[in-house]
Protein backbone atom coordinates (compact mmCIF):
# COMPACT_ATOMS: atom_id res chain seq x y z
CA UNK A 1 0.00 0.00 0.00
CA UNK A 2 1.35 3.49 -0.74
CA UNK A 3 2.00 5.69 2.24
CA UNK A 4 -0.47 8.64 2.18
CA UNK A 5 1.17 12.03 1.76
CA UNK A 6 -0.07 14.12 4.35
CA UNK A 7 -2.60 16.80 3.61
CA UNK A 8 -1.37 20.34 2.89
CA UNK A 9 -3.51 22.68 5.29
CA UNK A 10 -5.90 24.98 3.64
CA UNK A 11 -4.55 28.92 3.49
CA UNK A 12 -5.56 30.79 6.57
CA UNK A 13 -9.19 33.04 5.04
CA UNK A 14 -8.52 36.15 4.43
CA UNK A 15 -10.18 39.38 6.08
CA UNK A 16 -9.94 41.34 2.67
CA UNK A 17 -13.22 40.94 0.42
CA UNK A 18 -11.49 40.95 -2.76
CA UNK A 19 -8.25 38.12 -1.50
CA UNK A 20 -11.38 36.01 -0.61
CA UNK A 21 -13.41 36.40 -3.66
CA UNK A 22 -9.90 35.81 -5.94
CA UNK A 23 -9.70 32.44 -4.05
CA UNK A 24 -13.38 31.64 -4.77
CA UNK A 25 -14.77 31.45 -1.09
CA UNK A 26 -17.67 32.69 -0.41
CA UNK A 27 -18.39 36.92 -0.08
CA UNK A 28 -21.05 39.02 1.11
CA UNK A 29 -20.29 40.81 -1.88
CA UNK A 30 -18.13 40.94 -5.05
CA UNK A 31 -15.30 43.24 -4.64
CA UNK A 32 -15.16 46.45 -6.95
CA UNK A 33 -11.47 47.71 -8.13
CA UNK A 34 -10.27 49.17 -11.86
CA UNK A 35 -7.27 49.12 -13.76
CA UNK A 36 -5.53 52.61 -14.11
CA UNK A 37 -8.06 53.28 -11.24
CA UNK A 38 -4.38 55.75 -9.87
CA UNK A 39 -4.37 57.81 -13.68
CA UNK A 40 -4.80 60.77 -15.81
CA UNK A 41 -8.59 60.63 -15.44
CA UNK A 42 -8.82 61.53 -11.69
CA UNK A 43 -8.01 65.17 -11.48
CA UNK A 44 -6.27 64.65 -7.67
CA UNK A 45 -3.72 62.13 -9.91
CA UNK A 46 -2.69 65.34 -12.02
CA UNK A 47 -2.19 67.09 -8.76
CA UNK A 48 0.55 64.85 -7.42
CA UNK A 49 1.65 63.91 -10.51
CA UNK A 50 2.28 68.00 -10.57
CA UNK A 51 4.39 67.03 -13.90
CA UNK A 52 6.91 64.90 -14.00
CA UNK A 53 7.90 62.25 -16.42
CA UNK A 54 6.52 59.06 -16.28
CA UNK A 55 9.38 57.30 -14.48
CA UNK A 56 10.35 60.23 -12.65
CA UNK A 57 7.19 60.08 -10.96
CA UNK A 58 6.54 56.38 -10.69
CA UNK A 59 10.21 56.21 -9.20
CA UNK A 60 9.44 58.46 -6.62
CA UNK A 61 8.00 56.28 -3.61
CA UNK A 62 6.43 59.13 -1.56
CA UNK A 63 4.32 60.66 -4.97
CA UNK A 64 3.67 57.25 -6.34
CA UNK A 65 2.12 55.87 -2.77
CA UNK A 66 0.01 58.91 -2.86
CA UNK A 67 -1.15 58.03 -6.56
CA UNK A 68 -1.93 55.04 -5.52
CA UNK A 69 -3.64 55.35 -3.00
CA UNK A 70 -6.21 58.25 -4.42
CA UNK A 71 -8.85 55.23 -5.24
CA UNK A 72 -9.11 54.53 -1.62
CA UNK A 73 -11.04 57.67 -1.80
CA UNK A 74 -14.12 56.34 -3.88
CA UNK A 75 -14.24 52.46 -1.95
CA UNK A 76 -12.42 50.61 -4.24
CA UNK A 77 -11.60 47.09 -2.10
CA UNK A 78 -8.11 46.87 -3.24
CA UNK A 79 -4.83 49.29 -4.11
CA UNK A 80 -2.99 48.36 -7.10
CA UNK A 81 0.50 49.77 -6.83
CA UNK A 82 1.23 52.80 -9.49
CA UNK A 83 4.44 51.74 -11.93
CA UNK A 84 4.76 50.23 -15.15
CA UNK A 85 5.43 46.68 -17.03
CA UNK A 86 8.43 47.81 -18.43
CA UNK A 87 9.99 48.00 -14.41
CA UNK A 88 11.35 44.69 -14.65
CA UNK A 89 13.30 45.21 -17.99
CA UNK A 90 14.66 47.94 -16.55
CA UNK A 91 15.65 46.10 -13.37
CA UNK A 92 17.17 43.53 -15.78
CA UNK A 93 19.29 46.63 -17.56
CA UNK A 94 17.24 47.92 -20.32
CA UNK A 95 16.26 51.37 -19.82
CA UNK A 96 12.86 52.64 -21.42
CA UNK A 97 11.80 55.86 -22.09
CA UNK A 98 7.64 56.45 -22.12
CA UNK A 99 7.17 58.55 -25.56
CA UNK A 100 4.02 60.19 -25.95
CA UNK A 101 2.02 58.32 -28.84
CA UNK A 102 4.39 55.66 -28.62
CA UNK A 103 4.38 54.52 -25.01
CA UNK A 104 7.58 53.27 -23.51
CA UNK A 105 10.52 53.10 -25.79
CA UNK A 106 13.95 50.85 -25.27
CA UNK A 107 17.04 52.77 -25.01
CA UNK A 108 19.00 49.71 -26.94
CA UNK A 109 16.30 47.58 -28.40
CA UNK A 110 17.01 43.69 -28.26
CA UNK A 111 18.52 42.73 -31.88
CA UNK A 112 20.91 39.82 -31.14
CA UNK A 113 21.56 36.90 -28.13
CA UNK A 114 24.12 39.17 -26.63
CA UNK A 115 21.52 41.57 -26.16
CA UNK A 116 19.51 39.13 -24.47
CA UNK A 117 22.49 38.06 -22.52
CA UNK A 118 23.19 40.91 -21.06
CA UNK A 119 19.64 40.85 -19.33
CA UNK A 120 19.99 40.13 -15.50
CA UNK A 121 18.06 36.79 -15.90
CA UNK A 122 17.55 37.39 -11.70
CA UNK A 123 17.82 41.18 -10.81
CA UNK A 124 18.91 41.51 -7.41
CA UNK A 125 16.18 43.03 -5.39
CA UNK A 126 17.84 46.11 -5.08
CA UNK A 127 17.53 46.98 -8.45
CA UNK A 128 13.74 47.62 -8.10
CA UNK A 129 14.37 48.89 -4.68
CA UNK A 130 11.67 51.69 -5.68
CA UNK A 131 8.65 48.90 -6.00
CA UNK A 132 9.46 47.25 -2.99
CA UNK A 133 9.96 50.40 -0.86
CA UNK A 134 6.16 51.13 -2.47
CA UNK A 135 4.65 48.36 -1.55
CA UNK A 136 5.74 49.06 2.17
CA UNK A 137 5.01 52.41 2.08
CA UNK A 138 1.60 51.37 0.59
CA UNK A 139 0.96 48.89 3.03
CA UNK A 140 1.52 51.16 5.73
CA UNK A 141 -0.99 53.83 4.98
CA UNK A 142 -3.54 51.35 4.39
CA UNK A 143 -2.76 49.39 8.14
CA UNK A 144 -4.42 46.19 6.78
CA UNK A 145 -7.91 48.15 6.14
CA UNK A 146 -7.17 47.05 2.17
CA UNK A 147 -5.14 44.38 0.25
CA UNK A 148 -2.19 46.03 -2.06
CA UNK A 149 -2.07 44.44 -5.60
CA UNK A 150 0.89 44.16 -7.59
CA UNK A 151 1.51 42.80 -11.04
CA UNK A 152 4.03 42.39 -13.93
CA UNK A 153 3.76 42.20 -17.88
CA UNK A 154 3.43 38.63 -19.45
CA UNK A 155 6.73 37.80 -21.18
CA UNK A 156 4.84 38.40 -25.21
CA UNK A 157 3.94 42.07 -24.57
CA UNK A 158 7.04 42.68 -22.70
CA UNK A 159 9.20 41.36 -25.19
CA UNK A 160 7.48 43.69 -27.89
CA UNK A 161 8.92 46.24 -25.93
CA UNK A 162 12.22 45.09 -25.59
CA UNK A 163 12.00 45.30 -28.99
CA UNK A 164 10.45 48.13 -30.05
CA UNK A 165 7.71 46.81 -31.88
CA UNK A 166 5.28 47.03 -28.77
CA UNK A 167 1.55 46.65 -30.23
CA UNK A 168 2.61 46.73 -34.00
CA UNK A 169 1.76 42.91 -34.11
CA UNK A 170 3.47 42.85 -38.14
CA UNK A 171 6.46 44.45 -36.89
CA UNK A 172 7.27 41.94 -33.84
CA UNK A 173 5.97 38.96 -36.42
CA UNK A 174 9.02 40.24 -38.95
CA UNK A 175 11.35 40.16 -35.70
CA UNK A 176 10.30 37.14 -34.49
CA UNK A 177 10.35 35.52 -38.60
CA UNK A 178 14.30 37.11 -38.73
CA UNK A 179 15.46 36.05 -35.37
CA UNK A 180 14.04 33.03 -33.47
CA UNK A 181 16.60 32.52 -31.60
CA UNK A 182 16.24 35.76 -29.96
CA UNK A 183 13.12 35.77 -29.37
CA UNK A 184 12.99 32.29 -27.84
CA UNK A 185 16.12 33.06 -25.47
CA UNK A 186 14.42 36.94 -24.67
CA UNK A 187 11.27 35.17 -23.75
CA UNK A 188 12.51 32.67 -21.62
CA UNK A 189 14.60 35.49 -20.05
CA UNK A 190 11.74 37.75 -18.98
CA UNK A 191 10.28 34.78 -17.22
CA UNK A 192 12.71 33.38 -15.13
CA UNK A 193 12.94 37.48 -14.00
CA UNK A 194 8.89 37.59 -13.27
CA UNK A 195 8.44 34.29 -11.46
CA UNK A 196 11.52 36.25 -9.84
CA UNK A 197 10.15 39.65 -9.11
CA UNK A 198 7.11 38.54 -8.47
CA UNK A 199 8.18 35.82 -5.56
CA UNK A 200 10.17 39.15 -4.27
CA UNK A 201 6.88 41.07 -3.87
CA UNK A 202 5.11 37.86 -2.00
CA UNK A 203 7.58 38.02 0.67
CA UNK A 204 7.35 41.39 1.23
CA UNK A 205 3.74 41.21 1.91
CA UNK A 206 1.66 41.87 -1.56
CA UNK A 207 -1.92 40.04 -1.10
CA UNK A 208 -2.58 39.12 -4.80
CA UNK A 209 -0.93 39.94 -8.36
CA UNK A 210 -1.90 40.39 -11.84
CA UNK A 211 -0.58 39.52 -15.05
CA UNK A 212 -0.71 41.43 -18.34
CA UNK A 213 -0.07 40.05 -21.78
CA UNK A 214 -1.96 43.44 -23.40
CA UNK A 215 -1.44 42.42 -27.05
CA UNK A 216 -1.20 38.70 -26.82
CA UNK A 217 -5.09 38.73 -27.92
CA UNK A 218 -4.12 39.95 -31.05
CA UNK A 219 -2.67 36.32 -32.29
CA UNK A 220 -3.88 33.64 -34.18
CA UNK A 221 -4.65 30.81 -31.77
CA UNK A 222 -1.39 28.65 -32.58
CA UNK A 223 0.45 32.12 -31.53
CA UNK A 224 -1.06 32.17 -28.73
CA UNK A 225 -0.50 28.70 -27.91
CA UNK A 226 3.01 28.99 -28.97
CA UNK A 227 3.82 32.55 -27.48
CA UNK A 228 2.14 33.52 -24.61
CA UNK A 229 0.05 30.32 -22.79
CA UNK A 230 2.97 28.12 -21.92
CA UNK A 231 4.73 31.35 -20.42
CA UNK A 232 1.17 32.21 -18.36
CA UNK A 233 1.56 28.87 -17.11
CA UNK A 234 5.38 29.11 -16.12
CA UNK A 235 4.86 32.31 -14.08
CA UNK A 236 1.35 30.81 -12.51
CA UNK A 237 3.43 27.45 -11.22
CA UNK A 238 6.79 29.52 -10.31
CA UNK A 239 4.87 32.56 -8.41
CA UNK A 240 1.95 30.60 -7.09
CA UNK A 241 2.18 31.92 -2.83
CA UNK A 242 -0.66 34.41 -3.54
CA UNK A 243 -4.00 34.41 -5.46
CA UNK A 244 -2.97 35.22 -9.68
CA UNK A 245 -4.89 36.79 -12.07
CA UNK A 246 -4.28 36.87 -15.86
CA UNK A 247 -5.37 39.92 -17.55
CA UNK A 248 -4.86 39.42 -21.90
CA UNK A 249 -7.04 42.42 -23.68
CA UNK A 250 -9.77 41.46 -25.72
CA UNK A 251 -8.52 37.41 -25.76
CA UNK A 252 -10.85 35.29 -27.73
CA UNK A 253 -9.25 32.42 -26.39
CA UNK A 254 -10.78 31.59 -23.26
CA UNK A 255 -10.29 28.27 -22.70
CA UNK A 256 -6.66 28.41 -22.66
CA UNK A 257 -6.92 31.34 -20.21
CA UNK A 258 -8.84 28.44 -18.14
CA UNK A 259 -6.35 26.39 -18.58
CA UNK A 260 -3.28 28.90 -17.73
CA UNK A 261 -3.36 28.24 -13.54
CA UNK A 262 -4.65 31.68 -13.19
CA UNK A 263 -7.07 31.82 -10.45
CA UNK A 264 -8.97 34.81 -11.81
CA UNK A 265 -9.57 35.11 -15.11
CA UNK A 266 -10.39 38.96 -16.43
CA UNK A 267 -13.20 39.18 -19.41
CA UNK A 268 -13.11 41.97 -22.09
CA UNK A 269 -16.44 43.29 -24.34
CA UNK A 270 -15.57 40.29 -26.15
CA UNK A 271 -16.96 37.82 -23.50
CA UNK A 272 -20.29 36.73 -22.21
CA UNK A 273 -19.53 36.68 -18.35
CA UNK A 274 -22.80 34.43 -17.84
CA UNK A 275 -21.38 32.34 -20.40
CA UNK A 276 -18.03 31.71 -19.28
CA UNK A 277 -19.11 30.92 -15.80
CA UNK A 278 -21.10 28.32 -16.89
CA UNK A 279 -18.03 26.98 -19.23
CA UNK A 280 -15.66 27.36 -16.49
CA UNK A 281 -17.26 26.77 -13.05
CA UNK A 282 -14.29 26.57 -11.15
CA UNK A 283 -12.74 29.49 -12.02
CA UNK A 284 -13.17 33.04 -10.23
CA UNK A 285 -14.07 35.63 -13.44
CA UNK A 286 -12.91 39.58 -13.08
CA UNK A 287 -14.75 42.22 -15.46
CA UNK A 288 -16.28 43.14 -18.06
CA UNK A 289 -17.78 46.94 -17.59
CA UNK A 290 -17.08 48.57 -20.81
CA UNK A 291 -14.65 50.98 -20.19
CA UNK A 292 -16.19 52.99 -23.33
CA UNK A 293 -19.40 53.36 -21.09
CA UNK A 294 -17.70 55.36 -18.44
CA UNK A 295 -15.43 57.08 -20.52
CA UNK A 296 -18.53 58.41 -22.52
CA UNK A 297 -21.91 57.20 -20.80
CA UNK A 298 -24.02 59.02 -18.50
CA UNK A 299 -24.06 58.28 -14.93
CA UNK A 300 -27.16 56.18 -15.51
CA UNK A 301 -25.97 54.54 -18.19
CA UNK A 302 -22.87 53.20 -15.89
CA UNK A 303 -25.12 52.26 -13.70
CA UNK A 304 -26.86 50.28 -15.49
CA UNK A 305 -23.93 48.84 -17.17
CA UNK A 306 -22.74 47.87 -14.27
CA UNK A 307 -25.53 46.80 -12.26
CA UNK A 308 -26.06 44.40 -15.59
CA UNK A 309 -22.39 42.94 -14.88
CA UNK A 310 -23.16 42.09 -11.32
CA UNK A 311 -26.37 40.17 -12.31
CA UNK A 312 -24.25 38.55 -15.07
CA UNK A 313 -21.45 37.24 -12.47
CA UNK A 314 -24.14 35.68 -10.31
CA UNK A 315 -22.72 37.36 -6.82
CA UNK A 316 -19.86 34.59 -5.98
CA UNK A 317 -17.01 33.63 -7.97
CA UNK A 318 -16.90 37.49 -9.60
CA UNK A 319 -14.77 40.57 -9.33
CA UNK A 320 -16.05 43.51 -10.50
CA UNK A 321 -13.16 45.29 -13.04
CA UNK A 322 -13.75 47.12 -16.84
CA UNK A 323 -12.68 45.22 -20.39
CA UNK A 324 -9.65 46.85 -19.71
CA UNK A 325 -7.82 50.43 -17.79
CA UNK A 326 -9.72 53.21 -17.03
CA UNK A 327 -9.83 56.13 -20.01
CA UNK A 328 -7.73 59.42 -19.40
CA UNK A 329 -11.14 61.48 -20.46
CA UNK A 330 -13.18 59.63 -17.86
CA UNK A 331 -15.39 61.77 -15.67
CA UNK A 332 -14.95 61.72 -11.81
CA UNK A 333 -18.32 60.77 -11.74
CA UNK A 334 -18.85 58.10 -13.68
CA UNK A 335 -15.56 56.40 -11.67
CA UNK A 336 -17.44 57.03 -8.48
CA UNK A 337 -21.24 55.96 -9.51
CA UNK A 338 -19.41 52.98 -11.41
CA UNK A 339 -17.84 51.71 -7.44
CA UNK A 340 -21.40 52.84 -5.93
CA UNK A 341 -23.11 50.31 -8.57
CA UNK A 342 -21.19 47.75 -7.96
CA UNK A 343 -21.63 47.96 -3.81
CA UNK A 344 -24.82 47.77 -4.23
CA UNK A 345 -24.55 44.03 -5.02
CA UNK A 346 -27.62 43.39 -1.95
CA UNK A 347 -30.04 45.06 -4.12
CA UNK A 348 -29.46 42.55 -6.95
CA UNK A 349 -29.07 39.70 -5.20
CA UNK A 350 -31.64 40.47 -2.13
CA UNK A 351 -33.93 42.51 -3.38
Amino acid sequence: MKPTSPAQPAPVSSKHLLVRAARGEPVERPPVWAMRQAGRWDPEFNRVRSGLSFYEFSENVELSAQASLLPRRFGVDGIILFYDITTLPVAMGLPFTLKPAQGPVPERPIRTLDDVERLVKQPEPQRFAHIRELLARVRGELNGALPAIVFAGAPFTVATYCIGTGKDLTATRRFIAEHPAVWQALLDRLTTATVHFLNVLTADGADLYQLFDSWAGMLDEAEYQRWAQPYHRTIFQGAAEMPRILFVKECPYLDLMAASGADVVSLGRCHDLAAARRQHPQLVFQGNVDEDILRAGTPEEVWTATRRCLAAGGGQRHIINLNHGVDKATPVENFRTYVRAAQSASDVFYS
